[in-house]
């Protein structure tokens, strides 16, 4: 629509020459919906004959030239690129500000529209190349030691142009080029990483490997952040100086490990789960769907009869008015009506209960059920993208859909993993670690009493109960197991007396002695903890067992809860960022063994400590065996490592 605009000057020009300028399903397109155009350029006119008498200066868009890094950290690269390019026409007719002279050590910009003309040039290129680099925003562009190459891309009705796909192809001369490259966001690239041969150095997993507490891993963010000119201008040629500037702090900061070892293998094998998928199974969802509908509109009617009127129960404003104006309940700082509010004004008020439920619904509908059903693609399969750089603790998270937030505990959530199937003829065969994190702080802190608990493969949070209770083992109730496990998993997390007291159900004081106790009994984790924080803030950060850091610039903060925040971070990053290290190691091992041993299965899935493989029936007990002895094997801790593997034919079975 743009280019046609731009072309013929307006809109009613474009639909008055579209039979005698356009050809083929453009044509057809403008004639048929004509009408539906100039209506839509109707509604969307702004009207601009209201009487206004404040005088609006004109707006300079060079004003804006300060926001192209905070533009860039958000990824709107084409943003990026209009605002840069206006700045630019711009000045040619303004008298601007001296501008720095082109750096003489560069090669000029060759750009080229015809792919066989670029497939030409990269492979003169290829034989002579010492290094190369690649990257892909509204262009491709390619840099090698001594030249810098920009391919047009496009894809539309007007300009078919050339996808990226086949850019790639043109550039393979110089990709399997056997020389260092650079590049960024190598599982995203439309060529397999194994593909680009020689020592291979993506930027942004350098960039997470040094410090997983960036604000943004987007490359045109991370030259900024690093210094590195002229992404704006050729993105190949910033990427491979800026990868020469990382390799260096790889090395320096003592991580080149956690990059070469996990995080660049790991990149294939995302890729690979990427573009196989989930299957799921649209009828089940639908009928699922359907009966979380019929419940909703049950709720909706009771929340109806007991407010005495009808609201938008989604308007935080509505409900607010309706809760604590006009039924009168007491009312929170704030007039909040979040979760945690509901929950406790709960136990007088049944009509919170019902919104919270309401919530629940609502939330599985729109956000999953929904979405699914919108997401499955052509063969029926939902794929995830997998962030490889979005948390701090070196963890994979999961978006569009994100299938690790789907409950696993609740029979609602359950009903969804039912609609996640294998395809006929396979199964699905399930292997989860079993209580890792906890084994892992077994590992590092070297508590005697905790490592025997493993050891002995005794069940940890009854022993933990026995220790801190002091009853014998089999004297250890449900309620006494329940709280220690409650404690076992927050001490993880640096839990403090005020949330445990919150979660058992106890006073703090009572919660308090319980910790006291623990620490007692486990007095290798107490020491752990501290020499953790004393190591937080000697050096400002800490690191995993593979050497994995995480900074702790909280810990510097005047303020008592960042300080409060960064102590904890400094307790329960090195035991995450061990445990996410070893379910990446895990991938990276099964995906091989799949492969050598010529197996069709394959990984789909990974959630948290969970991994997903798709078999053919008669590999699934091979794929079990082979998963077993690659997870539990995958490291050496003092206490065993262990799997839990099920087989099924949907998700839900397998748990």
């Amino acid at each position: 629509a743009l280019r046609l605009i731009q072309s013929e000057g307006s809109l009613e020009q474009v639909l008055e020459t579209a039979d005698t300028k356009q050809k083929g399903k453009l044509r057809e397109r403008l004639i048929e919906f004509a009408d539906q155009a100039r209506m839509s350029y109707h509604l969307a006119e702004i009207v601009r004959d209201v009487p206004i008498e404040t005088e609006i200066p004109p707006f300079d868009p060079r004003a804006m030239e300060g926001a192209v890094p905070r533009l860039r950290q958000l990824g709107m690269a084409q943003v990026v690129r209009r605002l840069t390019d206006l700045v630019s026409a711009l000045s040619k007719d303004a008298p601007a500000a001296p501008k720095a002279e082109p750096r003489a050590d560069l090669p000029p910009i060759e750009n080229f529209e015809d792919i066989d003309a670029f497939a030409a040039r990269c492979k003169e290129l290829a034989p002579a190349a010492k290094r190369a680099a690649f990257a892909l925003e509204a262009d491709m562009t390619v840099a090698t030691d001594v030249a810098r190459l920009a391919m047009r891309l496009g894809g539309d009705l007007l300009l078919p142009g050339v996808p990226p796909e086949d850019a790639f192809a043109a550039a393979m001369p110089l990709i399997e080029a056997d020389c260092p490259k650079a590049v960024a966001g190598l599982k995203s690239l439309p060529v397999a990483p194994e593909t680009l041969k020689g020592e291979v150095l993506d930027v942004q997993l350098a960039a997470y490997a040094l410090n997983p507490q960036r604000a943004s891993f987007a490359p045109g963010a991370l030259c900024d952040a690093e210094g590195v000119p002229g992404y704006d201008e050729h993105p190949a040629a910033a990427v491979m100086a800026l990868a020469e500037m990382l390799g260096g702090k790889l090395d320096q900061d003592g991580v080149r490990a956690i990059y070469t070892d996990i995080e660049l293998p790991l990149a294939g094998v995302l890729r690979g789960m990427e573009r196989a998928g989930f299957l799921v199974d649209d009828a089940r969802l639908r009928a699922t769907g359907d009966e979380y509908r019929k419940h909703i509109a049950v709720l909706v009617d009771e929340i109806a009869q007991l407010a005495g009127e009808r609201i938008n129960l989604n308007s935080p404003k509505q409900l607010a008015e309706l809760l604590y104006d006009r039924m009168g309940l007491p009312a929170p700082k704030k007039r909040s009506t979040n979760a945690e509010v509901l929950e406790e004004l709960s136990e007088k008020y049944p009509i919170c209960g019902k919104i919270l439920e309401y919530r629940k619904y609502q939330k599985l509908v729109s956000t999953y059920i929904d979405q699914l059903i919108d997401m499955r693609d052509a063969n029926g399969r939902v794929h995830t993208t997998f962030d490889q750089v979005g948390t701090a603790t070196g963890r994979i998270s999961s978006a569009e859909p994100n299938l690790q937030n789907i409950p696993v505990r609740t029979p609602l959530g359950r009903e969804i993993r039912k609609a996640f199937v294998a395809a006929p003829g396979n199964v699905l065969v399930d292997a989860d670690y079993s209580q890792i994190e906890l084994r892992v702080l077994a590992h590092m802190s070297g508590d005697e009493t905790m490592i025997d608990a493993f050891r002995e493969g005794q069940d940890i949070h009854a022993r933990t109960a026995s220790e801190v209770y002091g009853v014998p083992l089999g004297e250890v109730t449900q309620a006494m197991r329940s709280s220690c496990k409650a404690v076992n998993f927050g001490i993880v997390y640096g839990i403090s007396d005020f949330t445990l007291a919150k979660n058992i159900g106890v006073s703090r004081h009572a919660a308090k002695s319980f910790i006291e106790r623990y620490f007692a009994r486990y007095p290798g984790v107490k020491r752990y903890m501290d020499e953790a924080v004393e190591t937080g803030y000697r050096q400002g950060y800490v690191t995993t067992q593979m050497g994995r850091r995480r900074y702790l610039p909280e810990l510097t903060s005047g303020n008592y809860n960042l300080r409060a925040f960064g102590e904890r971070c400094a307790m329960n990053s090195p035991i995450q960022g061990t445990a996410a290290d070893i379910i990446k190691l895990a991938m990276i091992r099964v995906d091989r063994a799949l492969s050598q041993g010529g197996f069709a299965a394959r990984l789909i899935l990974q959630v948290h400590d969970e991994l997903i493989i798709e078999a053919p029936e008669e590999e699934a007990a091979g794929v079990a065996r082979l998963l077993r002895d690659c997870m539990e094997n995958i490291v050496a801790l003092k206490v065993p490592l262990k799997v839990d593997i099920a087989t099924g034919g949907d998700w839900n079975a397998c748990k």
